[in-house]
C-alpha cells in the first residue's frame, strides 16, 4: 500500500536519540498521522479514520446509507464483484494530520428523522469513536445530507437486482 508508511521509512526519517515530534504529514490525501512514543512511532493510514467514522455513523439509528448516490451505485456494483469488499468508509472523506483530523460524511437519512438531531448524533459519535481509537482530536465533522429514503423507495441494491442484465429490454407494465 503506497498510503501506508513502512517501520522502515518512519525509521530514516526519525531524528536519532530524539523523540522529537513527526514531521509534518505531506499534503498529498493518502498522509498518513504518525506519533513518536516512548519507544517509537506510530502511523495511522487515512482509509483507517475513514472506516472508524464510518462504522460510528452506522451506529445511529435513522441513517439509510452512506455517500452520494454515485458513490452508492457504483460501491453497490464493486460489492458484487467476486472478490470485491464492501467499502465501510464510503462517503467518508478524512484529512489526517500529526495530532488533528478532519471528516466529512455524506449521508441519506430515513424519512421522518429530525436532521439536526441526527446530526448531532452521528457527529458525537463519530468523534467519541475516532477520538478514542486513534488519539488524534477532531477538529470538525462536517456532515451533508444528500437525500432522504423514502418508505417506499427501492434501495439502490434492488434496483440492480430488478433491472435486466441480458441487454433485453424491460417489459412495460
Amino acid at each position: 500500500m503506497p498510503d501506508t508508511p513502512t517501520p522502515a521509512t518512519l525509521h530514516k526519517n526519525a531524528p536519532h536519540g530524539t523523540h522529537a515530534p513527526a514531521a509534518a504529514s505531506p499534503a498529498s490525501s493518502g498522509a498518513a498521522h504518525a506519533a513518536i512514543g516512548e519507544r517509537g512511532r506510530t502511523a495511522l493510514a487515512v482509509g483507517v479514520v475513514e472506516k472508524i467514522a464510518g462504522m460510528a455513523a452506522r451506529e445511529v439509528s435513522g441513517i439509510h446509507a452512506l455517500g452520494s448516490g454515485l458513490a452508492r451505485t457504483f460501491g453497490a456494483m464493486r460489492d458484487r464483484v467476486p472478490g470485491g469488499r464492501s467499502s465501510v468508509g464510503r462517503g467518508i472523506k478524512a484529512e489526517v494530520g500529526e495530532k488533528q483530523t478532519a471528516i466529512d460524511i455524506a449521508l441519506v437519512v430515513e424519512y421522518g428523522v429530525v436532521i439536526p438531531e441526527l446530526a448531532r448524533q452521528v457527529r458525537e459519535n463519530i468523534i467519541d469513536a475516532v477520538e478514542r481509537m486513534t488519539g488524534l482530536e477532531v477538529v470538525e465533522v462536517n456532515i451533508a445530507v444528500n437525500d432522504v429514503h423514502l418508505p417506499d423507495e427501492p434501495d439502490v441494491e434492488e434496483e440492480e437486482e430488478e433491472a435486466p442484465s441480458s441487454g433485453q429490454r424491460p417489459k412495460l407494465k
